[in-house]
């Protein structure tokens, strides 16, 4: 098969057994969830021929194995893996002689202070890396040095089919959404208190993990399945993303699909989030651990519907431009193309 380009492709994608294409393909033919197959790859097949292997956790003794260099001898051709995680799987279970994948965590590990070997060896063999946030592209080159895999961005998408424009709210309403580790419930807590104080009629509904109590009038809801979550996008009148600093634009998939459903968002400036969300015409970036800032931002959304409804909009449009599963796909092959 031909890339959009002209060079052949083919490849493997490898995922984590815990989530079953072939399940996740039935689930989306029922409306339940985005995509053909998890994160849009399923867009790979328009532009190269695409086998699938699932990959469960490996055991201790196929790591040691691996470890040792007397694990399963690597096979022709080319895995392309969604983040590091995986790529381990890969590089145990089925490794192959050149791979790729998307590094997520490492960078904001190392940055904490935890520089795991496992994985830095493991990625010192990849063919080439990507990362969804720009802010990553430096570091993540300084991490694995001049001899390390070729590091190159590409933008995020998601399925703006699934997650469509809908009506402004007559009612004041806030969402909050997400469960990453880097989320900042405690500022969300504290902003969400002082809007309340100031405007009580507005209804707000939280979704999280966090075991910290919320303030009183704020609805927290543990789980929702990805139909429900497009539902409660539409009721929204803002959607309000906090998270601690962090580099790898934590909030990103929350901001899309809200932007998708023209919804302004309110989302932390950490290093790569601009990319996603446009100041002042998509929605707003206010300093992480900011209550105050962050208040003060949703309530002039709040108080000015017709301003916020114009960000929805804007933001719609960005993501039909610019930030869908086929965009973030091609963005993705054009760069696996682009062997060093």
């Amino acid at each position: 098969m031909e890339s959009a380009g002209g060079a052949s492709l083919s490849l493997t994608w490898a995922h984590r057994a815990e989530q079953s294409v072939r399940v996740w393909e039935q689930r989306h033919a029922e409306g339940e969830v985005p995509s053909t197959w998890p994160y849009g790859l399923d867009a790979l097949r328009d532009h190269a021929a695409v086998d699938v292997i699932e990959l469960p956790p490996p055991g201790r003794v196929a790591r040691v194995r691996a470890r040792l260099g007397i694990g399963p001898r690597p096979v022709e051709g080319l895995g392309v893996t969604w983040d590091e995680n995986t790529a381990y799987r890969l590089q145990i279970l089925h490794p192959r002689t050149r791979f790729a994948t998307g590094v997520i965590w490492l960078t904001d590990m190392v940055q904490a202070g935890s520089t795991p070997a496992r994985l830095l060896s493991m990625l010192s063999g990849a063919e080439s890396a990507w990362v969804l946030s720009e802010a990553q592209v430096d570091p993540l080159r300084r991490l694995l040095g001049s001899r390390g895999p070729r590091v190159f961005p590409i933008p995020f998408g998601i399925d703006s089919e699934f997650f469509a424009a809908q009506p402004y709210p007559m009612k004041p309403r806030i969402v909050s959404v997400g469960n990453d580790r880097d989320r900042d419930p405690a500022t969300l807590y504290a902003a969400l208190s002082r809007v309340l104080a100031a405007r009580p009629d507005t209804e707000v509904v939280v979704q999280t993990s966090s075991e910290l109590a919320p303030p009183e009038g704020v609805r927290v809801v543990r789980h929702l399945p990805h139909a429900e979550l497009r539902d409660l996008y539409a009721t929204a009148g803002v959607i309000v993303v906090p998270t601690r600093p962090n580099l790898h634009a934590s909030g990103m998939t929350v901001a899309l699909e809200a932007l998708a459903t023209a919804r302004p968002v309110v989302v932390s400036d950490t290093p790569g989030m601009d990319q996603y969300v446009s100041e002042g015409r998509t929605g707003h970036l206010v300093p992480p651990g900011d209550p105050d800032g962050l208040a003060l931002t949703v309530l002039r959304l709040l108080d000015d519907p017709q301003r916020a409804a114009e960000l929805g909009r804007n933001g719609r449009i960005e993501v039909e431009g610019c930030f869908t599963t086929q965009i973030m796909v091609a963005t993705l092959v054009q760069g696996l193309l682009q062997r060093a």
